[in-house]
């Protein structure tokens, strides 16, 4: 997962190896208001195989972007910090899409 050049680690590169991954940046959409039980979640992404979406909640509990609690996922703080983040990129997509 980690990227590295000449021995140095590039958190942005990881970050967006992460992000690009299929499905990994809906996951993290459908998280942005409530916990979702798996059964929950998998409906939220539509076609998403329930392979795929295991492998997308590993990937991202290890990143420390999303936890599961009481049978349900939901994001962590630094989830929701990223979500924050992420929030002028989704107005900019509105703007662009209505364009």
């Amino acid at each position: 997962m980690l990227s590295e050049v000449a021995g140095h680690r590039h958190a942005i590169s990881d970050l967006l190896d992460l992000l690009g991954r299929r499905w990994t940046l809906r996951v993290l959409w459908e998280l942005r208001a409530d916990p979702l039980t798996f059964g929950a979640l998998r409906a939220a992404c539509g076609d998403m195989s329930t392979s795929v979406l295991s492998e997308r909640l590993a990937d991202l509990r290890e990143a420390r972007l999303v936890e599961q609690a009481g049978g349900a996922y939901g994001l962590t703080p630094t989830g929701r910090e990223l979500l924050a983040h992420l929030a002028p990129l989704n107005a900019f997509a509105d703007r662009w899409r209505d364009g």
